[in-house]
């Protein structure tokens, strides 16, 4: 005969019952991980399971973290973690949250780095040239990536001096534009870039964007968001 200790947890006297948990003599594991993991630390840890809105990583025996699609990078859009991820591949992860009342624990690997978007203002300031690579060319502009996974959208009308009917008569994915910044927006994640004020290099681009406006070109905060948004949307 074993002899085991457990907790009683209710008595039905009408029944002649008792309910009894063994689990209630050790402490739950839950309440533990915020003391063991604090917000902020990394955990390294086993991919266990993946799914189309993220991986789950081990981080003790019996509880896995989540990693959610839109945590995994700042720049990168990811389809489906399976592209990055299998079963069996060690990550590293920051720890997000933790939910003991419902056993959540959320973790992010993007968070391993800071945000570029955070540094591109002075990185690339309003004003200044850099060569990118065509990534897309829909029929308002074309999408320039000017770094690994940071694009900017070169507007139609700021392709070329003449206007401009269909941006694939000029442009095609895989050419490498020079371009300017000549408008940001970090928190948004949008930046706008003109070849025509490239090639006017030696011109104000306050001056210039001045110019436009006047000339009743449409503005970034006419046309940009709207267009910027509609690409994302479409890609």
């Amino acid at each position: 005969m074993y002899q085991v200790s457990a907790v009683v947890l209710d008595v039905d006297a009408k029944a002649k019952r008792i309910s009894l948990g063994m689990k209630q003599i050790e402490p739950n594991p839950w309440t533990l991980l915020e003391e063991q993991y604090p917000i902020g630390s990394v955990i390294r840890g086993q991919v266990r399971n993946v799914t189309d809105f993220g991986i789950f990583v081990g981080v003790q025996e019996g509880i896995d973290g989540l990693v959610h699609v839109s945590d995994i990078s700042w720049t990168q859009r990811i389809k489906h973690p399976g592209d990055l991820y299998k079963k069996g591949d060690e990550v590293e992860a920051v720890v997000l949250n933790i939910d003991v009342e419902n056993e959540r624990f959320s973790l992010g690997i993007k968070q391993l780095h800071p945000d570029p978007w955070t540094e591109l203002p002075t990185k690339y300031p309003i004003g200044s040239c850099v060569k990118g690579k065509v990534t897309k060319v829909a029929d308002f502009g074309a999408f320039v990536e000017i770094e690994p996974g940071i694009e900017g959208l070169v507007h139609v009308s700021e392709l070329r001096d003449e206007r401009v009917e269909n941006p694939r008569d000029v442009v095609k994915e895989g050419d490498e534009l020079d371009v300017k910044v000549i408008d940001m927006d970090p928190h948004e994640r949008k930046v706008a870039l003109s070849v025509k004020a490239a090639l006017h290099e030696g011109d104000d681009y306050r001056e210039y964007m001045r110019q436009q406006q006047a000339s009743g070109r449409a503005s970034f905060g006419d046309v940009f968001a709207d267009k910027l948004g509609k690409g994302r949307r479409e890609r």
